[in-house]
């Protein structure tokens, strides 16, 4: 059973294309597939995600914003035994917005929201002492930026942190990556192990709270993206057929975001998470002829605790997800995919008072992707 042409024609259909709706801030999974790809390639690829996120006990019919997130990767076989590459994506973020109408999350015409944004470009270079082997490592570039505001009952109201907003700027720090990876390709067989590090970043903060009073501008804030694992693997089941596999663990137990007035005011973090998050994505991949290809998957996130922040009040998920490869030559593919997402009942908490239940949410996620090699 000879794969390896079946390796590189559907191998990409058979990862998760749709952005995972994970535990934390998780988003794009943080995939380094295109840089296992036989040859010199590149990629470019958009996700949407449209959740709806609602409690009926709070009467909250949905607080979680539609986004999107680009992703874009090149990797080039520089000699026989050296590969270089570049990845881009968007990692970690948030995008909420709560009623401006309901008080326990609103006042004034003004609404509790979060906007959490990461971009990511990580440099590899790979060495592969035989055809089976590939052992691989570079720096991670990696800038996060956000704002949160807080209204409503939910947080005491306009005289307690119902009034508060915080403005995270833009800062630049950087982190590593290794791993290996193995394969045999005459069966399509391929694992691979993927270690990044946790980023330490340091805020300028400013934090408007009780009518106007302002921290300074130049106070810092901490904020350490996690250290993560992924585990990837595949092999040939049948003539045309792969089944996959990614496994993921992310350090959120540890995570805080703790800005200084509003500590100082409450006691409480801005942001926290109780647990690490575990996520598994495992399918099957099909060859149907020399220009289709298609894949069905299964997932699973445990999510990172429960309770949670308002600002992300679910917790993990289950999901489906179909795949579908279109290539008009053996050197170019496009790629499209869809998933839904059954998202975790939760309990929301602010400090250590539970607010409510936010039960019965769900995704959809949409992907495209174009792949080139040359």
């Amino acid at each position: 059973m000879k794969l390896n042409k079946i390796y590189s024609a559907i191998l990409l259909s058979t990862l998760p294309l749709t952005p995972a709706l994970a535990a934390g801030l998780d988003r794009s999974g943080q995939s380094i597939a295109a840089f296992l790809q036989p040859g010199n390639y590149a990629e470019a690829g958009i996700s949407v995600l449209d959740p709806k996120v609602q409690s009926n006990q709070l009467k909250v019919n949905d607080m979680a914003e539609d986004y999107y997130f680009p992703s874009a990767a090149i990797k080039v076989q520089a000699t026989e035994q050296i590969s270089l590459g570049l990845l881009y994506d968007q990692p970690f973020g948030a995008e909420s917005l709560y009623p401006s109408n309901n008080p326990v999350f609103g006042a004034n015409g003004e609404a509790t929201q979060v906007e959490v944004e990461t971009h990511n470009l990580s440099a590899l270079i790979g060495y592969q002492p035989t055809e089976n082997w590939n052992f691989y490592a570079g720096p991670v570039y990696q800038t996060v930026q956000g704002t949160v505001s807080l209204r409503g009952l939910a947080y005491g109201g306009a005289s307690k942190l119902g009034s508060y907003d915080i403005n995270l700027k833009e800062d630049e720090a950087y982190g590593w990556l290794a791993g290996f990876a193995y394969q045999i390709p005459e069966i399509a067989l391929k694992t691979a192990v993927t270690y990044r590090s946790e980023i330490k970043h340091e805020l300028d903060t400013t934090e408007t709270f009780k009518f106007g009073a302002i921290q300074p501008p130049n106070a810092l804030t901490e904020v350490v993206t996690p250290q993560s694992v992924n585990i990837d693997f595949q092999t040939g089941v049948a003539a045309n057929t792969l089944a996959f596999a990614n496994i993921r663990w992310v350090h959120w137990d540890q995570f805080a975001v703790t800005p200084k007035f509003l500590n100082s005011a409450s006691g409480n973090n801005l942001i926290d998470y109780s647990d690490d998050q575990w996520s598994a994505t495992v399918g099957v991949g099909r060859k149907f002829n020399s220009h289709w290809s298609g894949s069905a998957s299964v997932g699973y996130d445990s999510g990172a605790g429960n309770p949670v922040t308002t600002l992300g009040p679910t917790e993990g998920y289950w999901s489906v997800g179909l795949g579908g490869q279109y290539s008009p030559a053996e050197n170019y593919f496009i790629q499209v995919g869809v998933k839904y997402f059954w998202l975790g009942d939760a309990t929301a908490r602010t400090g250590t008072t539970d607010v409510g239940e936010f039960e019965d949410n769900y995704a959809l996620g949409y992907g495209l992707k174009i792949g080139y090699r040359f």
